[in-house]
This record gives C-alpha cells, structure tokens and sequence, in this order.
C-alpha cells in the first residue's frame, strides 16, 4: 500500500545516477521538479525524461546545475529552448505512441513522479490530465512517487492505477496548470477556412495546439455530428461540443465518446472533463497508433509546419539544427488518417516567417515554402506521407503526386512576392522545366 511521505523525504529518494521520468505538461510532479535542485550537493548524473514541461524547474535551467541533471526530452518547451545553450539537454526522437514504450526499453527507469486524483472508495486515482505515456512508465518504474492533488479533474479512460501499485504519495495543493486560448490571427482565420470547406459532417477530428486549431475549431462550428479521436484535448474541442457541432454519434471506433491521451487547456475544459465518461483518456500508444487511428472512418489529422520544401518534406520540430519542439504525434496522426475509408490529412503553415538577418541584424520576410530545408531541419512527416498542404492562399492536395505536380502546387499556395523566386529555383534544381 502507498505511503504518504513529506516533499523532504520524496527528495531523500533520489539516488546517485537515478534516471527520474516526469509525468507528461500538466501532469508533472511541479512540487516535487520545484526543489529537485536541492539534492545536487549530494548526488551527481542524474538523469529527467520530460515532455512539455510546463514550468522554470531550476533544475534543468539554472547552468550551475548543468553537471548534476541531465535532461532529456520528447518534446521541447520555451524554457527548454533558451536552456539548451547549458549544454545538458538533450532531445529524444520519437514518434510519440512510442515515446514510453523505447524509451522504457533504451533505458531503465529508477523513479517516476507525476501527479494523480485522490484515490477514490475502490482506492483507485486517476491520473487525470495526461496518459500519453505516464501508467506504461509506472509499471516499469522501481519506485513511483505521485502527487496528490484533489484541485485535478478525475477522467475516465484506462488511467486509474490503484493505490497498492503506488510506493509514494505527498499531498499538495496547487492548481492545474492553464493553457489560455490562443486568439488567432488573421492568417489563421485564413486558414482554418480553407480546412473547414473540406470538413464534411460526421467527420471525426484530431486537432493540435495553437493559433490554427483554434481558428478550424471556430471556423466548424456549424458542422453537425462531428467525433473526436485525438492526442491532445483543447479548449477547442469543448466549444465546438458546446456549439452542438461534436456528437461522436457518427465514429466507427468508440462511438459517443471523445478519445483523447492528454489534455491542456483552460479550467473550463477541466470541468467539462472531470467525472464525464463521454471523454475517454486513453494510453497514448493506443491512441496515437496509426493502425488503431486508421479504423475511425472519416478521421481528419490537423497538424501545423515551420518549413515545407518543393517536394512536400514538412520539418515541423526544428530550424536547421535548432531544436524547437518535438515530432509529438503529426507523424502518428498524419498517417493513421490517411489508411481511414475517406481520411485526409492536413499540415498547415504560414507562406512567409520574419526573421533576423544574422548579417545586418534586420528582420526580413522569407518564405516558409522553400526549394530545400534548412540544413540539418528534422524530416517530421515525409514527402511520402504529405496529403493537403495549407496556407493562407489556399489549400492543395499532395497525395499521389509527382514532384513536377507538388513544385506547381506548393507554389501557387506560397505568397505571391516569392512565387517566382520559387519557380526559378525548382527550374534550377531540375525539378520543372
């Protein structure tokens, strides 16, 4: 049976050459990664397995700690990428249904610490906001540390882990932690229309994080019995629910209900999610399993870009060798909804970024369509897997194409100033003619 222990004595745990893996953005152990700095006086090469981390650990961003902690990632925050300069973190490539699964079998795992739902009469907590990986690491972990908080929601899905398979449990009081609604711009605006012109009714979605998803769901909200099979659950999704467009009453794969294997978002979705069995949070290599994806018919993948070049390579997670984010789950998704009856996939892109000219210090405009990528950029979803491709020009279908095709397609969708530019180097390259 777990047993409850202070925050000082969760810290005295820690051992010499620990691997430590942290619960997954909202379901991080923040009590516990808040003071995980104190024990670099005693111990050394310590290792953290993270995903989204949500707040300024000490930890992995104060430089004075960069020879104790060493920190791995699946997937890149800010905080992580302005530290990345300390020299001791690390990306882990991954496609994100497998992010536990090799990881776990690369690496053993001495203790795990995230954060749960009290338990309830059964002595069962949920683990409430992610299971993207989170109750695969538990069962592999030599020693499990939750946090518990009754301010989490209790969700439903295949994340209760019943309190005799739990070694530790401290009892904090902190809130969820928040992601506001991201208002979108007018080129989201732009875009989310020209995907929603292609959204039918009973159409079941999968949508990621930002200024785009956020437009499409606004832009689908007249649509009617639209379904929910998707890895992260948004704000997004609760208004389209409230809007009447989401039923789930048309899926072919859990009918009636929302299937997600984390959430993050405003407290308003925490409510809506807490203690409703219509939304089912399930393991992420379930989930996101491009062949369990593949058996929702109609399913739509909604995923965003930082740089697609003339023959559709989409680099979605780094500038050059810079790392930004993480492949997350576009390739799981991309895919899955391609093998559905009647799937499609979007990845979407402004046409142009502003950025600083390393020369002469001034932003300038460039195209995010360009002849090649960035030398060194992650190949997040290749040019085999490429399906509709959108901008704020319009959007144009990639699927079964030849390359002379994609360069005409691409470009027309590039922003105009650069159209030229664009064909005059596929000419170069020998890609047209």
């Amino acid at each position: 049976m777990a047993q409850k222990i202070t925050l000082d004595e969760a810290l005295k745990l820690v051992k010499e050459g620990d691997h430590i893996v942290s619960g997954m953005a909202a379901s991080e152990g923040r009590a516990f990664f808040q003071r995980l700095h104190e024990v670099a006086d005693r111990v050394s090469s310590v290792s953290v397995d993270n995903c989204l981390p949500l707040y300024p650990y000490p930890y992995m961003l104060e430089e004075k700690y960069a020879d104790t902690f060493t920190v791995n990632s699946w997937f890149f925050s800010p905080d992580l990428r302005k530290a990345y300069k300390n020299g001791n973190i690390t990306f882990i490539p991954n496609h994100l249904h497998f992010a536990g699964v090799r990881r776990t079998f690369h690496k053993h795992v001495n203790l795990y610490v995230g954060n749960a739902t009290p338990p309830d009469k059964h002595g069962y907590v949920s683990l409430s906001l992610s299971n993207v990986y989170e109750k695969h690491v538990i069962e592999q972990a030599d020693t499990v540390i939750l946090e518990i908080n009754p301010n989490l929601p209790r969700t439903h899905g295949d994340l209760e882990v019943h309190e005799s398979d739990i070694d530790y449990m401290i009892d904090v009081d902190y809130d969820a932690p928040e992601l506001p609604d991201t208002k979108p711009t007018e080129k989201d605006e732009a875009i989310g229309e020209h995907i929603a012109e292609l959204i039918h009714d009973g159409d079941t979605i999968q949508l990621g994080i930002g200024g785009v998803p956020n437009a499409v769901a606004e832009a689908l909200t007249k649509k009617k019995n639209l379904g929910v099979h998707t890895e992260m659950l948004t704000t997004g999704f609760l208004r389209l629910h409230k809007a009447g467009a989401i039923s789930n009453k048309q899926k072919s794969l859990h009918k009636g209900k929302m299937v997600c294997a984390f959430a993050l978002g405003t407290k308003e979705l925490y409510d809506f999610i807490d203690d409703n069995p219509a939304v089912m949070m399930m393991d992420g290599n379930y989930v996101n399993d491009p062949s369990v994806i593949g058996h929702n018919d109609n399913q739509v993948s909604i995923n965003t870009t930082l740089e697609v070049d003339l023959t559709g390579q989409c680099a979605s997670e780094s500038v050059g060798t810079r790392q930004i984010s993480g492949t997350g789950g576009q390739t799981d998704t991309a895919v899955g909804a391609q093998r559905a009856k009647n799937g499609r996939s979007f990845i979407t892109l402004y046409s142009t970024a502003n950025i600083r000219n390393k020369e002469t210090g001034e932003r300038e405009r460039v195209s995010k369509i360009v002849p090649t990528l960035k030398p060194g950029a992650a190949v997040t979803l290749s040019r085999n897997d490429v399906d509709y491709v959108v901008t704020e020009y319009g959007a144009v279908r990639l699927r079964g194409t030849n390359i002379k095709e994609r360069v005409e397609k691409l470009i027309s969708i590039a922003h105009p100033d650069f159209r030229e530019e664009l064909r005059e180097e596929a000419k170069a390259m020998g890609y047209i003619r």
